[in-house]
């Protein structure tokens, strides 16, 4: 039997649009000759439809638009998921189709309630054994713990989390011996390296159950802050058999395979590794499908970055570009175009870039008019607007850096200061206070109002050209609020706030090395600094924090592996004996101290992309009180 996964690219209640790519993934399976079809989990309604879940309407719709899948399944199976709601209680289901008939639901009996997933919250999990009825103008069909047969091949299922329980308890114990095939539509979020845990979950699967295992997962940014890889993997006993382009620009990449269950194939005696995944480059490419899809779906014609000339700034400017070279390499130039949305007025965005945007004479460094663009420094140039915002604290290193990646990459690039409007504000806070502002007693605030400056010329901007405004806080900085509110953290989307600040000075790195971006040479030779104090001060990050690997490592510790701050310390000093156990203590409390006074500010943050096994984010992964006692006890015990 020719069985299929499908990676399809939804939308939250985009009925249209996602009956649209269900529909397109049946036929180009219908083309293929394929038998069976596995769509992704709740793909009829998108998975990040959060409280709308808990609605009455939502799953009646969505039981309504089924109706409109059925004529497309003439002969052929397919799978498709959509929320189920009985007695007051919604159900994850995958509604199994044939011949345009609907033969029943299959439903979720594990949902997961860790990290990033608050599946409990919507929905009721169903126990197994158990089977019930749904009913629709005078139909009803089975729904629950289900085995169905198709062509002589017997299949039951288990919907995402399922699959990663213990095996004495997850679905496939049960299913063992009685069915040749276990199909799983997912949703199962990105994060670096964990397509290697996924790889090893379904084929140990088909290993340990002596079954054939079709996986079939979401693809891209969804919602705005999980993105999707669209992996799809088929084994058979221990063995792959087929497994796809991760992070497709495609809204619908389906991948098929013959499988002969008439002939017995020896179970593996191991499993076959994969080869270690490179961080960097999964990175590159989750990033650039997330900027491109927040872009499009948010209905934006690109994106505005204050490019100070650092390592967070010049990385989510390379990510632009990436997004471009890396759409355009796999979709071709029209039709990254013409998904993109941004490419149909030309002349309109043009005229306000001209009316209402720059000064006069920095109008010559708008994009041109009379031409649409035809290649990649043109499609950058149309999509990425930067601007170096300089004080008397900024130096030439830094604005040399953002100027020559700027016109390395293509984007559109301004040059102005500030020191007027900060003066302006200074001045008037000097008069109501009726004593001069100094660095001596009033630093953090001398610092602030500078970034602060920054961000009403920038967003004046991005609204001007209906972009996006990024902002380039990473995580390192959201654990320890080194940033200034309504500043720095100013914008619509924060696409590194879950990228440690260690690993974006190496992903730069990588990406002058690797991807030939030669002007990150300049980035790649400084320390990152805030620029806020006088040149004369020589401000660094981590003078003012502490160093970034061991930041790192303090929050990893306190967050992931939840220790309290004594713990924290002493694996420190068991980690490292060389270190000074008392600077090691003082950066314990640094750290504790400056991440409990500052969860007000991860909680204004923009959203922000999950990339990482974690993030600080609260409302996608970790939640802290805004008001708490800041750990007072536990650091004086230190």
């Amino acid at each position: 039997m020719r069985i299929a996964g499908a990676a399809l690219n939804q939308i939250p209640i985009d009925w249209k649009h996602n009956l649209r790519t269900i529909c397109e993934a049946i036929e180009q399976a219908k083309a293929a000759g394929v038998d069976l079809l596995c769509l992704p989990e709740l793909c009829l309604t998108g998975y990040g439809c959060e409280d709308l879940f808990l609605h009455d309407w939502l799953s009646a719709e969505a039981l309504e638009y089924l109706q409109q899948i059925r004529s497309c399944t003439q002969g052929i199976l397919v799978c498709v998921g959509l929320p189920i709601r009985l007695a007051g209680r919604t159900y994850n289901t995958s509604c199994v189709l044939r011949d345009g008939e609907i033969l029943g639901f299959a439903a979720k009996q594990f949902l997961a309630n860790d990290g990033v997933h608050y599946e409990p919250r919507w929905f009721t999990s169903w126990r197994a054994g158990e089977t019930g009825i749904v009913s629709w103008q005078g139909q009803e069909w089975p729904i629950g713990d289900l085995v169905f047969e198709h062509k002589g091949v017997r299949f039951g299922f288990e919907i995402c989390e399922d699959a990663w329980r213990p095996d004495n308890e997850r679905p496939a114990c049960r299913l063992m011996g009685r069915v040749d095939l276990i199909v799983n539509p997912s949703a199962s979020h990105f994060a670096m390296s964990k397509t290697d845990v996924r790889y090893n979950l379904v084929l140990n699967a088909s290993r340990n159950f002596r079954c054939t295992y079709l996986y079939a997962n979401l693809l891209g940014n969804e919602a705005g802050r999980m993105i999707y890889d669209g992996e799809i993997l088929v084994a058979r006993n221990g063995h792959l058999l087929t497994r796809n382009q991760l992070l497709s620009f495609k809204e619908v990449d389906v991948e098929c395979v013959d499988v002969d269950f008439s002939t017995e194939q020896p179970v593996a005696e191991s499993i076959v590794p994969l080869p270690t995944p490179d961080e960097y480059r999964e990175l590159n490419q989750a990033l650039s499908l997330a900027l491109f899809d927040y872009m499009r779906k948010s209905r934006s014609r690109g994106f505005v970055l204050s490019l100070s000339g650092g390592a967070d700034s010049c990385m989510c400017a390379v990510a632009v570009a990436e997004m471009v070279r890396l759409g355009v390499a796999e979709l071709g130039v029209e039709e990254f175009k013409r998904r993109s949305g941004c490419f149909s007025a030309v002349e309109k965005v043009v005229a306000q870039v001209g009316a209402g945007g720059p000064a006069p004479q920095q109008v010559e460094t708008a994009p041109a008019t009379e031409e649409d663009p035809t290649d990649n420094l043109q499609l950058v140039r149309r999509l990425l607007t930067c601007a170096y915002q300089g004080t008397v604290n900024s130096s030439d290193d830094t604005q040399q850096s953002a100027k020559e990646l700027a016109d390395s990459l293509g984007a559109v690039f301004f040059n102005w200061t500030i020191d007027d409007e900060v003066s302006g504000y200074v001045s008037k806070i000097e008069q109501a206070l009726d004593r001069p502002l100094e660095w001596q007693t009033d630093d953090l605030a001398l610092q602030n109002i500078q970034a602060r400056v920054r961000a009403p010329g920038i967003w004046l901007l991005t609204n001007v050209l209906n972009c996006l405004l990024i902002t380039t806080s990473n995580r390192s900085e959201a654990s320890v609020g080194y940033c200034t509110m309504d500043g720095d953290t100013a914008g619509s989307i924060s696409p590194i706030a879950d990228v440690d600040k260690d690993f974006v000075k190496k992903w730069l790195r990588w990406a002058e090395k690797e991807l030939g971006y030669v002007a990150l040479r300049h980035v790649n030779a400084l320390q990152p600094t805030a620029e806020l104090r006088p040149l004369a001060d020589k401000q660094t990050d981590e003078r003012d924090l502490m160093p970034y690997v061991l930041l790192n490592r303090i929050e990893r510790l306190a967050f992931y592996n939840r220790l309290s701050p004594k713990q924290v310390l002493n694996t420190l000093i068991e980690e490292d004996p060389a270190q000074d156990p008392e600077q090691l203590k003082t950066y314990v409390k640094r750290f504790y101290s400056l991440w409990a006074r500052n969860q007000w500010k991860r909680e204004r943050y923009a959203p922000a992309f999950h990339l990482d096994d974690y993030n600080v984010d609260p409302r996608s992964w970790l939640r802290f009180p805004i008001l708490s006692g800041g750990f007072h006890e536990e650091l004086a015990a230190l």
